[in-house]
């Protein structure tokens, strides 16, 4: 399943499964950390093993008391397939603590930009 105008890239870590629905744990569920962006421009990192169009239905239904609930409608734009629960958690906590401006390249598929986009950053020479 490819979703139109939705980012599907490898971060650093986890090691992401190519191609979703291709592939999927051994128990037969497939796993994604995704990124939703609200009504007001704010972005929500979550993850889910019940599938994305049902995870961003959930979402924009009100099913979730919390971040999303008063920010509805959302859209999906950025998702991950990951091979293990503990990959997509780690992933999710990872992309949680970027900036907004990191999270916008991550989304634009921009990862040439993502080290320079570190809150701590700082050039050493080489």
């Amino acid at each position: 399943m490819r979703m139109a105008g939705v980012a599907e890239h490898s971060l650093p870590r986890p090691e992401p499964v190519e191609g979703r629905g291709s592939r999927s744990t051994g128990s037969g569920v497939t796993i994604y950390v995704y990124m939703l962006e609200c009504r007001d421009g704010s972005y929500y990192v979550g993850t889910t093993r019940a599938g994305l169009d049902r995870r961003v239905a959930e979402h924009n239904a009100g099913r979730f008391d919390g971040y999303t609930k008063g920010r509805r409608p959302v859209r999906l734009v950025f998702a991950q397939e990951c091979q293990r629960i503990t990959d997509a958690i780690a992933a999710e906590r990872q992309i949680k603590g970027w900036s907004r401006r990191k999270k916008q390249a991550l989304i634009a598929g921009n990862f040439a930009a993502l080290p320079a986009l570190a809150r701590n950053f700082t050039q050493h020479p080489r």
